[in-house]
């Protein structure tokens, strides 16, 4: 397992630049740590390593993807994204408890979270839809970060037209949130739900409009035809 973790991070030192280092710092207000890899370079980087361990048990490749996580790096937190997305086809309910330790424990920025989130865990919920009620917990968190996995992990979801009740309660108790990022969050939850059910969530939205902070009201509505989004935005 070690050498596998310590090729990983060589690969990753050894397609690292300056450059990109500086552009992905821009993008974010917290502190993070990153080599400076290209994201596209990232995903190949973990898609080659992965072809070599995909015959592993579930539980070693877990805890290779609990390792990187443990970095620090953004980029190691990717790979384990890409990894932990790929046994989505083995998930069993009890894997959940793993999902919520990385989530809990080592997202620190709204990039991770969303790798994680958008995939793994949706395809998780989608398989397990039992777990939608942990997403419920998740949104009543004091951290912003589970706070915007409990929205971001039901955008593909929702994209597909599933659990748009389970979504309106989301947004519900996200609704009144002051963090941008968590704002940003559910209202891109709402744009995906608005995909396949356009009409209930513009309804949803003109009904809490005098109260739903504006950035996320932009978010939700940003799909919708030019007439629906002025409505929505008139005060």
């Amino acid at each position: 397992m070690n050498e596998i973790i310590n090729r990983i991070r060589q690969i990753l030192a050894e397609n690292a630049d300056e450059k990109t280092r500086q552009q992905s710092e821009y993008f974010f207000k917290e502190q993070i740590t990153v080599y400076g890899v290209k994201s596209a370079t990232v995903q190949k980087i973990a898609k080659d390593i992965f072809a070599e361990i995909k015959e592993k048990p579930k539980t070693e490749i877990f805890a290779m993807c609990e390792k990187l996580w443990q970095s620090g790096y953004m980029e190691e937190s990717f790979v384990a994204c890409v990894w932990s997305d790929k046994l989505s086809k083995k998930f069993e309910p009890a894997d959940f408890v793993i999902l919520e330790r990385w989530i809990k424990n080592y997202v620190s920025n709204w990039a991770s979270c969303d790798t994680l989130c958008n995939h793994t865990v949706g395809n998780f919920v989608t398989m397990y839809p039992e777990f939608l009620a942990k997403l419920k917990e998740f949104a009543h968190s004091e951290n912003r970060w589970v706070k915007r996995a409990a929205a971001v992990s039901l955008i593909v979801p929702a994209r597909k037209g599933l659990f748009l009740n389970d979504i309106f309660e989301i947004a519900d108790i996200l609704l009144l949130d002051s963090d941008d990022l968590v704002q940003k969050g559910y209202g891109w939850m709402l744009k995906s739900a608005s995909q396949a059910h356009q009409q209930a969530v513009f309804e949803y939205v003109m009904s809490k409009k005098a109260v739903m902070p504006r950035t996320a009201l932009r978010y939700a509505i940003e799909k919708m035809p030019d007439e629906l989004k002025k409505q929505a935005m008139q005060k």
